[in-house]
């Protein structure tokens, strides 16, 4: 008997809970608040700021600052030394390590164990009840998972501490039953060093019963190719012949989009989006049909939205779920049973459907070009690259794109540095069709390159095989959730690329 269909039972009760996100968002919301207000208000920031006396969303947002990394800083790394009841109850011992801020290399994002059970976890089991919702025949559990993940390393020395890649975290603490299903063996699947990683990965995996992939599409593009070549094959389901799903995230799915289908040729395929931070899991696909995502709103976390036009101001209008409108950018603010209040995460959504809430992912409020008042997203970017793409028969492997301010000529316009998998069949026809979509996507764009005055046309440069992969490699985040910076309104990163792209 599959043993799908014994499990799949235990999943009934949650789909039908997940059923009252259509009519009961708003109730939802406001007792996880109460929730995280009960929990912190013994807290040294849960005194400060009187959650205690906390009874309505208006008391919240009144008592509490909008908070960055910056703010929360200090407490986050006296947490890391070890102090205990700071902006969660107890002790935090797990740390995500995410990319910067403007003064550090590294944020370190807490991760409690209410964290990772109530939210990342749930949410994990949800994307699966959700996928088995839709898919009646799923044979998911007759077989393995390979979870792709990051690694992790000691914290300042404090026992049992430790910090990492989120993916690497979640392995480290899972369900020891969960290993009976999953693949590779931990020790793999931790390993720092991520091209020795992908080929242990590749030979533990090659001869088992794959069903379900889990993690980046970027890095797990590059471990499905090693595995391709180790065995000769041209199609991943000549491996793996009972792989239905890929779960993904962490990077937009859109430019790996053809490639996947080029070396995963099986219509049976499956493609869920998932929206799982360091700071949280937020999002899953619930309808293969759609490419939103629905919002999770009983888990640890309440939400905030800023218009994205208010984003810097110094008092920004700030909208409860309940607010928001539909097809507008919001900057997304949350607070968390990790300790993060009305922290801004650095993402952009612009909500579809609000029975339920459904959401797709515009950009991040800091990687987005505005040097001439374009206000350029990678939403943009993403729907011009999919239709370059489309006419050309290209395939893109990795870009990034930043402003020339001023050439030689006095003139300014977008430098798009591009890796392809497969070449257009003409590069200037590639660079005018991504020009004219984001000028029909994007009227500000549009309004700047109007008779080329503000705007020139953008330059597309080929990027040299690997080039992302070595300037990952440089900076020492190669695998795990780190992911090459799409849009830049400095030319901080372009230039570096640019420097190892003609390096010999």
């Amino acid at each position: 008997m599959s043993l799908t269909k014994i499990i799949r039972g235990a999943f009934v009760s949650r789909q039908k809970e997940i059923e009252r996100y259509d009519k009961e968002a708003e109730a939802l919301q406001m007792e996880v608040l109460h929730y995280l207000m009960s929990n912190a208000k013994h807290t040294e920031y849960g005194r400060k700021y009187s959650f205690g006396a906390v009874g309505s969303y208006s008391d919240y947002a009144s008592h509490v600052p909008v908070n960055t990394y910056e703010e929360l800083k200090g407490y986050i790394d006296r947490m890391r030394h070890g102090e205990c009841d700071l902006l969660w109850k107890g002790s935090v011992k797990w740390y995500a390590k995410s990319s910067g801020t403007t003064n550090d290399k590294s944020k370190f994002i807490p991760v409690s164990h209410d964290g990772l059970q109530h939210v990342h976890y749930a949410g994990g089991k949800d994307a699966v009840a959700l996928y088995l919702r839709n898919n009646p025949d799923s044979r998911l559990f007759d077989g393995k998972s390979l979870i792709l993940g990051g690694s992790h390393s000691p914290n300042y020395g404090v026992a049992d501490s430790l910090v990492g890649d989120l993916s690497a975290i979640l392995i480290e603490n899972i369900n020891p039953l969960a290993n009976l299903v999953r693949v590779p063996k931990k020790a793999t699947a931790l390993l720092s060093d991520f091209e020795i990683k992908r080929d242990r990965i590749a030979r533990e995996t090659i001869n088992k019963n794959v069903t379900n992939i889990s993690g980046v599409p970027s890095w797990m593009l590059v471990l499905i190719k090693r595995i391709l070549e180790k065995t000769g094959k041209q199609a991943l389901e000549e491996v793996w012949p009972n792989l239905e799903v890929f779960f993904h995230g962490g990077v937009a799915f859109t430019p790996y989009r053809e490639q996947y289908k080029q070396i995963i040729k099986s219509s049976k395929m499956h493609y869920v989006e998932t929206y799982n931070a360091s700071e949280g899991y937020f999002g899953t696909q619930n309808d293969p049909n759609d490419p939103a995502m629905l919002l999770m709103i009983d888990y640890g976390i309440f939400y905030e939205f800023i218009p994205l036009e208010d984003v810097g101001k110094e008092n920004p209008r700030i909208c409860c779920l309940e607010e928001v409108e539909l097809n507008k950018n919001y900057a997304m603010v949350i607070s968390t049973s990790a300790g993060l209040w009305r922290y801004m995460i650095g993402d952009t959504v612009k909500f579809t459907g609000n029975r339920p809430y459904k959401f797709v992912i515009t950009g991040r409020t800091k990687h987005f070009i505005n040097a001439f008042g374009e206000e350029l997203i990678v939403e943009n970017a993403e729907k011009g690259l999919n239709k370059a793409c489309a006419a050309t028969g290209a395939q893109i492997i990795d870009y990034s794109a930043a402003p020339v301010f001023m050439d030689e000529h006095a003139k300014c316009r977008h430098q798009w540095l591009v890796e392809f998998a497969r070449m257009p069949d003409s590069l200037e026809k590639f660079a005018k069709i991504l020009d004219d979509t984001l000028k029909e996507v994007n009227s500000d764009y549009e309004a700047k390159r109007q008779n080329d005055l503000a705007l020139q046309p953008l330059e597309i440069i080929v990027a040299r095989k690997d080039l992302f992969h070595d300037w990952l490699d440089s900076k020492g985040k190669l695998g795990g959730q780190h992911k090459v910076p799409r849009l830049s309104n400095t030319r901080e990163y372009i230039e570096e690329m640019l420097k190892l792209n003609f390096k010999e």
